[in-house]
């Protein structure tokens, strides 16, 4: 199918693009989920068409790179159509990149690790509009109009440049650790002390909260961060925090003494037994690290 041109200015046109030639945007940071909402998309497709046309850059090769609409584009595709309403504009990489990050940031439904990755996206753009080679960190410029590279990002985001800052730390994340932000069941303000933490000692951490079901609070999380800035940090410390969130303020505990006094001799003191549970307890605890050892 050729492409129909509907309208057309001296600096963009509106064109129905056969779907096969729209390419997904390059490292396109946010999925497309195919959920209630893609459904609810196509039928409104089915019935309506697409009503609000996509944005797409013309590539070399003929083709056409998707910038904003890759929703629709997928659901023009269930929905049966061949094609479907692109606005055409002729611009680099580096602004179809911050058009893309702006337009997706409106949607609803968001992950940590989504925004993570477009906030970076548009930070590194950002920085090579102005002459300044893409960095992992946010570390701010400035362009000719004065402008920091933050207040520019924050420019059309739902969120503020501080807690862009933080999105972009998450990006220091090991990949299973970015999941389990993703899945809530790490906070963001912990995920931002843990971004600090070296590769290694994020895998140590990963081991221990699969081995322990737990995962850090805030206040473990910057204790793990001082011990890695002061090389203290390993796997029997990072055992050590997280066992202590299992411990309530004051806990103690009491055993009946009907319970356990055949595991004993008839001679043992309670202060004995005490000390002999706690000896056990230890040996169990080195018998757990060495399982783990071997397993890595």
């Amino acid at each position: 199918m050729s492409i129909n041109e509907k309208n057309t200015s001296p600096t963009e046109s509106v064109v129905n693009i056969p779907i096969d030639k729209l390419k997904d945007f390059a490292d396109h940071p946010f999925s497309v989920r195919d959920d209630d909402a893609m459904q609810q998309t196509v039928e409104s497709i089915k019935q309506f068409g697409v009503l609000v046309p996509g944005i797409a850059r013309p590539l070399p090769d003929g083709t056409f790179e998707l910038i904003a609409g890759h929703r629709r584009k997928q659901a023009s595709a269930v929905a049966g159509l061949d094609d479907m309403p692109i606005i055409v504009r002729d611009i680099d990489r580096n602004a179809a990149t911050i058009i893309m990050v702006d337009s997706n940031l409106q949607r609803e439904n968001i992950l940590p690790s989504e925004k993570a990755k477009a906030y970076k996206m548009k930070l590194e753009a950002i920085k090579r509009q102005a002459g300044r080679p893409g960095k992992n960190s946010a570390q701010v410029g400035q362009n000719f109009e004065g402008k920091t590279s933050r207040a520019q990002i924050a420019e059309n985001s739902p969120d503020s440049s501080s807690q862009i800052q933080r999105y972009i730390r998450l990006n220091e994340l090991e990949p299973e650790l970015l999941q389990l932000v993703d899945e809530g069941k790490i906070g963001m303000t912990p995920a931002v002390e843990i971004s600090y933490l070296k590769p290694d000692e994020q895998r140590l951490l990963i081991e221990t909260i699969d081995s322990e079901q737990a995962t850090p609070s805030f206040s473990q999380a910057q204790r793990m961060r001082r011990l890695s800035g002061e090389g203290k940090l390993n796997d029997d410390t990072i055992l050590g925090i997280m066992l202590e969130q299992k411990k309530p303020e004051n806990w103690n505990l009491t055993l009946p003494m009907e319970k356990i006094r055949k595991y004993f001799p008839r001679s043992y003191t309670p202060q004995r037994m005490e000390e002999t549970i706690l000896k056990l307890l230890d040996m169990w605890m080195r018998q757990q690290k060495r399982q783990r050892d071997q397993q890595r």
